[in-house]
């Protein structure tokens, strides 16, 4: 992702690439990021320092490099773009603690058909509550071998978004044995790890004699990469708060 968004910002005619994150162990630490990310040199090196004349922060990294990031930022006053997945409650806490100090876009999924699937997603799910026609509802999601959380932070964003439409309690991930019948206040999850899949959801509302699918996948990285660069434009023009995807989308 990292490499993506110097692609994609080295073209970009709004913002300007002024400095590329990494932990100070990683192997191209000091090395030419535009020459990393086969676009040709542009004098910027991967590095561990944030400067303080950095206008926002894009953070897509891992939970502990994602904590010391949302710290710098509120140190140094830096409008934040947070899409790590798999932070714990605590981590969470210091998201949504520095977003009352700096304008914070946070979001599982940076991607614009993701975020308007979500969306509908939440229509189906209030539609089939107020029918009440008994609804079992399943979310399978597919990445590459590389990802280290499971199920992905957009599942389990879907499973939200379908939990507060229509009102289930248990989510359950996987099923193997004799679990007996399903019951239909519970939301299952199933994680697949496949080749170098970078991202598709399916949820499934299932009923008795008919069903309805919505599914949504990437093709390539530049789908995040572009949604984060949309937000970084728009968290830098908001006051201090907590934003999400459907603000800079307008959904």
């Amino acid at each position: 992702m990292g490499l993506r968004l110097v692609a994609l910002l080295t073209v970009d005619p709004e913002l300007e690439l002024v400095a590329a994150l990494e932990t100070d162990r990683h192997p191209h630490i000091g090395k030419d990021t535009g020459i990393l990310a086969g676009m040709g040199p542009n004098e910027i090196p991967l590095t561990a320092e944030i400067e303080t004349d950095i206008d926002v922060i894009i953070d897509f990294s891992v939970p502990e490099a994602a904590e010391r990031i949302v710290l710098a930022s509120v140190e140094h006053g830096i409008p934040l773009v947070t899409a790590t997945t798999g932070l714990d409650e605590s981590q969470q806490e210091r998201v949504a603690q520095a977003a009352q100090q700096i304008p914070v876009v946070s979001a599982p999924n940076m991607s614009l058909a993701v975020n308007l699937t979500m969306k509908l997603t939440e229509i189906a799910a209030r539609a089939l509550r107020e029918h009440d026609i008994g609804t079992d509802v399943e979310i399978i999601e597919r990445h590459h071998r590389y990802k280290e959380d499971a199920p992905s932070g957009t599942a389990l964003r879907f499973g939200e978004i379908v939990a507060d439409g229509m009102g289930q309690t248990h989510h359950v991930h996987g099923r193997h044995g004799r679990p007996g019948v399903r019951s239909q206040d519970e939301i299952g999850y199933h994680a697949l790890r496949v080749g170098d899949n970078p991202g598709e959801h399916t949820i499934v509302f299932g009923m008795i004699g008919e069903k309805v699918e919505l599914t949504v996948g990437a093709t390539s990285r530049d789908c995040y990469a572009m949604g984060a660069i949309s937000a970084a434009k728009f968290v830098i023009q908001q006051p201090p708060g907590m934003y999400g995807m459907n603000d800079v989308l307008g959904l």
